[in-house]
Formats: C-alpha cells, sequence, structure tokens
C-alpha cells in the first residue's frame, strides 16, 4: 500500500507540474491575444490559476495528514484504534484521487483552452493575409 500511496503522490505531482506549465504557455498565449478579447481569456486564466492553488493546497494537506499518520505508525502511537486509522487513511486517499480527478479535468480545460487560443490565432494569421492581400490588390488598382 505504501509503494501504491508513492506512486500516487508521485503521479500527482507530476499532473500539478503539467498544469503549471499549460498555466504559464497559457497566460503567454493570452498577451499575444489582441487586447480588445484579451480580458475574456485574462479572467479565465485568473479562475485556472486559482483552481490550482486550491489543488495544490489540497494535495499539500492530504500529504501532511497521510506523512503524520506514518509518523504516527512508525513511533508507535496507537491512540486511535487501527479502525480510526484505516478510516482516516481512506479519506486521505480519497481527498487524494478526488484532487487528482479536478486537476485531470483542470489539465482537460487548459489544453482545450489553449486549442482554442491556438485556432484563434490561426484564424487571425490567415485574416491578416486577407487584408493585406485586399490592400496589395487596392494599391495596384488606384497606381493603374
Amino acid at each position: 500500500l505504501s509503494d501504491e500511496k508513492k506512486q500516487m503522490v508521485a503521479n500527482v505531482e507530476k499532473q500539478l507540474e503539467e498544469a503549471r506549465e499549460l498555466l504559464e504557455q497559457m497566460e503567454l498565449e493570452v498577451r499575444e491575444i489582441p487586447p480588445q478579447s484579451r480580458g475574456m481569456y485574462s479572467s479565465r486564466m485568473r479562475s485556472y490559476a486559482q483552481e490550482m492553488g486550491k489543488l495544490e493546497a489540497d494535495f499539500k494537506r492530504s500529504r501532511i495528514a497521510y506523512s503524520d499518520e506514518v509518523r504516527n505508525e512508525l513511533l508507535g502511537d496507537d491512540g486511535n484504534s487501527s479502525e480510526n486509522q484505516r478510516a482516516h487513511l481512506l479519506d486521505n486517499t480519497e481527498r487524494l484521487e478526488r484532487s487528482s480527478r479536478r486537476l485531470e479535468a483542470g489539465y482537460q480545460i487548459a489544453v482545450e483552452t489553449e486549442q482554442i487560443g491556438q485556432e484563434m490565432l490561426e484564424n487571425l494569421s490567415h485574416d491578416r493575409e486577407k487584408i493585406q492581400r485586399a490592400r496589395e490588390r487596392v494599391s495596384s488598382i488606384i497606381s493603374n
């Protein structure tokens, strides 16, 4: 069970790091969006950052609770019955799994938002090219 928990903790840490990196990349993308469209995405980014902070805090609390349990077990602190310890451990495991699911959902939202941002940038680039070609045609017509 301990190895399973260690693996789960490592997995959550990895996912948190990936989510942090995605948020940073998305922040950079939002900065590239024209100011008139940037507000909506900036507020979404603040929301994502807040959710990320909550997830990290939940994860930290779960790790602290788990490390306290391990320490008590190693020190032989049997103040609680083994059933209470088991219930507490299951509660922490469930909390960690919920946090992992929320993190995964946040990650999916971040990926989708990044894709939408990329599509918008591509559309804007195509529109810019069309406008430039139209200007060139108008200029050539005027000069003739």
